[in-house]
């Protein structure tokens, strides 16, 4: 389904084509200010354009369509619409019979049928990313003392970004990359242990993120080669603050109080100007595809605002519930 959350709940809607994307929000308090100045940082952070990024330019301007009044929230679930006026559907039309490797394509048709919408990649195009994006901007406003940041540290295997970015330019392909996002200011206690741990609700939006491949927290897949008193994160004060930080700021699914830090891995964008082998559906045999249109050489060059936005959200999700749950042992120590 195309819903997240509990207290912060999302709902995102449209297709990379279409006449427009959005999300809807609901449980975003009453009185919250918010105007369309501030989603303008972070949007122009998603934004193509530079080197190594689609030629595809949308405005992104936010439409507030419901939920907000004189600038602040009304309590009422929140509807922000993005519309898509730079596109050319034409450059898919062969990708109707012949689906992009390593692309939803394939899997779309044969799920939806006919009733699919491939153009851009539909439903399934990170153009839906910038809705994301605008929900973080919202949840960080939700989260006055936490601090995000993402940002990529690596592509195609190297810490040198321009020149793996040079490369595959030259070379007609595409790379992927790692981002790393650390948040500080978090509360003590926030998450629960098992299925709502801090881990894997973060996880759960990472993986919603087109093109993500993985997530680690911490010392990661690291920690499968060290010792257990390599690992371990000695306790030096009662505010949590350890020594080392290989749990990433997460112990038992909880936050320790510690900076909270995980990588994503971006994988190579799908459409790429060499040309690859697929099925033909027409005619049921092994083909060519040459893929035509505009795309990201390194798609993970935009994808550290949406990797803190979807951070933002799952944070902004556990703090509302845990003052949802504050609130009512106060009431009820209240009537003790």
């Amino acid at each position: 389904m195309n819903q997240y959350g509990r207290s912060f709940r999302l709902s995102i809607m449209g297709e990379s084509h279409g006449h427009m994307v959005g999300i809807v929000l609901d449980g975003v308090p009453a009185g919250l200010e918010l105007s369309v100045a501030d989603f303008e940082q972070d949007l122009g952070r998603r934004r193509a354009g530079a080197k190594g990024t689609t030629p595809r330019v949308e405005a992104d301007i936010p439409t507030l369509a419901t939920g907000v009044f004189e600038n602040r929230t009304t309590g009422a679930p929140i509807t922000i619409i993005f519309e898509n006026n730079n596109t050319r559907s034409k450059d898919y039309s062969e990708l109707i019979k012949k689906p992009r490797p390593g692309h939803s394509d394939f899997v779309a048709r044969e799920k939806y049928g006919a009733n699919n919408d491939y153009r851009g990649g539909g439903h399934f195009s990170g153009r839906l990313t910038v809705a994301l994006v605008s929900a973080g901007v919202i949840a960080k406003k939700l989260l006055p003392e936490v601090n995000i940041h993402s940002e990529l540290v690596e592509a195609g295997g190297s810490t040198d970004i321009e020149s793996a970015i040079d490369q595959a330019i030259k070379d007609h392909d595409s790379i992927g990359g790692i981002i790393e996002t650390r948040a500080t200011g978090l509360s003590l206690g926030l998450g629960e242990p098992f299925f709502d741990s801090v881990e894997s609700l973060i996880s759960h939006l990472v993986f919603a993120v087109p093109a993500t491949k993985g997530v680690e927290f911490g010392s990661g897949f690291d920690a499968a080669r060290m010792k257990g008193s390599e690992h371990n994160d000695n306790i030096v004060d009662s505010t949590g603050r350890t020594e080392t930080n290989h749990a990433g700021g997460i112990n038992g699914g909880i936050t320790n109080g510690n900076e909270l830090i995980h990588r994503v891995a971006i994988k190579p964008t799908s459409s790429i100007g060499k040309t690859q082998k697929t099925l033909n559906l027409k005619t049921g045999e092994v083909d060519q595809l040459t893929v035509v249109g505009r795309h990201d050489a390194c798609i993970a060059l935009r994808a550290p605002v949406v990797i803190e936005a979807i951070t933002a959200i799952a944070l902004a999700d556990l703090s509302l519930q845990a003052r949802k749950i504050s609130t009512v042992l106060s009431q009820k120590d209240l009537a003790l």
